[in-house]
């Protein structure tokens, strides 16, 4: 065999071996006989949702393809600082094995920003828009663009002891007032740690107000006097009456419900859960839960409190961003709404289901519920999210240290520095 012969068989077997090794590495390459065609898997990385209801929608998805794709949930950690730090490590370094995220509301600015995501065709867009509660839609939106397809929902309410208070207070001064009365079963719950919740208790109490955290544009400090005043002496107020927890500096979510079903407090201020828990925890007190609208600030100006939820967006990096938006919209679809106000007590995003016979039966709260997130407000929408929230919490911690005109000089400085990305937060 002469050399250039030899060498020109070398480059067949190796050309051959390269190919059988990517037959076996790569099954859906066309040509390798001996394996079957699969569908490509999805991956959606969202939180450990633990009722199973996504774990089912990626299921019934998966089968609702006709073979098109598979959905496989990869669960992120239950705290969402935990969450966004993952997905922001792997998104900033183009991790294309992350399909679809399932994204808290206020990630939408600073993910579309960075490039992270893929906005929604115009014809896509209008339909996953079509139906749907507007600051829900708003929440997954950014300069004009849909980002992500509304999922599930959230706000607060204010929940009250039926068997101790006759009407529920309209406002924060008739609920204080109340609270005083009562003395020692008169405590009232809310969010006072220094983390994300107190950051929505002051945009709730400042929106009630009139205000805003940023201007229109989202790139500059609003604050307006008034408002804002009128927030940090309610936030002082509370913290300092004999109404208030002795734990409202360490308190989230979850120990405000379990507080509120020790059976010693007549208030809370919390999300849709705090029902299905006492439910079921305790349903001798249930009976005696009532529900009503935020507390406003003013008699002649209704409460809005801030929106919450999960949307799910396309990532930018997904080598299959057709399927994934096809994906995407089922996963949202009316069915797997349903299914997560089952499973795991979660608000639709679509309006009409807030007359389904199933959703009420799991709110029976459900007409109000719809009406304070009609009305919903945003958190700022900024890419700078992030930084504006720990700017808020870490300023007007504690509550029961605020100091009017002093605070309010400290928040706009904290935040304009937070807009200038000035320093770590």
């Amino acid at each position: 065999m002469t050399r250039a012969v030899r060498s020109r068989a070398l480059r067949i077997l190796d050309r051959t071996a390269r190919f059988l090794l990517l037959c076996v590495s790569l099954p859906l390459i066309s040509g390798c006989d001996d394996e079957v065609e699969q569908p490509p898997t999805l991956h959606w990385y969202v939180f450990d949702e633990r009722s199973g209801a996504f774990a089912e929608a990626a299921q019934r998805c998966s089968r609702e393809s006709g073979g098109s794709y598979l959905v496989e949930m990869v669960p992120l950690p239950a705290d969402a600082d935990q969450q966004r730090e993952q997905l922001v490590r792997r998104l900033a370094a183009g991790d294309s094995t992350i399909d679809l995220i399932g994204m808290d509301v206020i990630w939408t600015p600073e993910f579309a920003a960075a490039g992270w995501l893929l906005p929604w065709p115009e014809d896509a867009a209008q339909s996953a828009k079509t139906g749907r509660l507007v600051s829900a839609v708003h929440s997954a939106s950014y300069q004009d663009r849909l980002w992500a397809v509304p999922f599930t929902t959230n706000t607060q309410l204010l929940w009250y002891r039926t068997d101790r208070v006759a009407k529920p207070p309209g406002t924060w001064d008739e609920m204080l007032a109340i609270a005083e009365v009562l003395g020692e079963q008169g405590t009232i719950q809310a969010q006072g740690e220094r983390y994300e919740g107190l950051t929505v208790f002051f945009v709730s109490l400042l929106a009630s107000a009139g205000g805003s955290v940023l201007n229109t544009a989202g790139d500059g400090v609003a604050l307006q006097d008034e408002p804002t005043r009128a927030a940090l002496r309610m936030m002082r107020r509370l913290a300092n009456s004999p109404a208030a927890d002795p734990a409202l500096a360490t308190s989230r979510e979850d120990e405000t419900r379990r507080a509120f079903e020790s059976g010693d407090s007549s208030f809370m201020l919390n999300y849709t859960y705090v029902w299905a828990s006492a439910s079921r925890n305790k349903p001798e007190l249930a009976r005696s839960m009532g529900w009503a609208r935020w507390p406003a600030l003013s008699v002649d100006r209704e409460s809005r409190v801030t929106i919450g939820g999960i949307n799910v967006g396309v990532a930018a990096f997904s080598r299959h961003p057709r399927l994934a938006l096809q994906a995407a919209a089922c996963i949202a679809s009316e069915d797997n709404q349903r299914l997560a106000v089952a499973r795991g007590g979660m608000p639709p995003t679509t309006t009409a289901l807030y007359e389904d016979p199933e959703v009420r039966a799991v709110f029976p709260f459900a007409d109000l519920l719809r009406e304070a997130l009609e009305d919903a407000v945003q958190r700022p929408r900024t890419p700078l999210y992030n930084d504006v929230s720990l700017a808020i919490s870490r300023t007007l911690h504690p509550m029961s240290e605020i100091r009017e005109d002093e605070h309010l000089q400290k928040l706009r400085t904290a935040l304009g520095r937070a807009l200038r990305s000035e320093g770590l937060f």
